[in-house]
């Protein structure tokens, strides 16, 4: 399986995008799908996460009220609404998705073993 990560872009603050993660096969049904983040000259960071089975969402402090992740009607679609975005949201955004995931590594980046590869967000001040 292969996650195709889309949508990124430059936007001015305050603006924003909807970055999009499509996996390559239609069946495909992780437990858990993520985004994480990786700004220049910093180390990858997780984002928000979502569970496949009730719909349950986590976030990253700094994005919350801000980034909603979800799931399309397509069933191997997902997505990351970005609104009022600021400077520091610049970053390579990775969707991730693993089968497995428990709810004590939602957060983890080893959790998830299926990754895109990344999709460039510009904040502008």
């Amino acid at each position: 399986v292969q996650l195709q990560a889309s949508g990124g872009g430059l936007a001015q603050a305050g603006g924003s995008l909807r970055l999009s993660c499509v996996a390559s096969e239609r069946t495909f049904s992780p437990n858990a799908v993520a985004w994480f983040r990786q700004a220049p000259g910093k180390e990858r960071e997780f984002v928000a996460a979502i569970r496949m089975n009730g719909g349950y969402t986590y976030y990253t402090d700094s994005v919350k009220g801000r980034f909603t992740i979800s799931r399309g009607n397509a069933k191997n679609t997902w997505y990351l609404q970005m609104n009022t975005l600021k400077p520091e949201d610049t970053a390579v955004y990775y969707c991730a998705a693993g089968n497995g995931v428990i709810l004590s590594a939602v957060r983890t980046d080893r959790a998830y073993a299926y990754w895109g590869q990344g999709t460039l967000v510009t904040v502008s001040s």
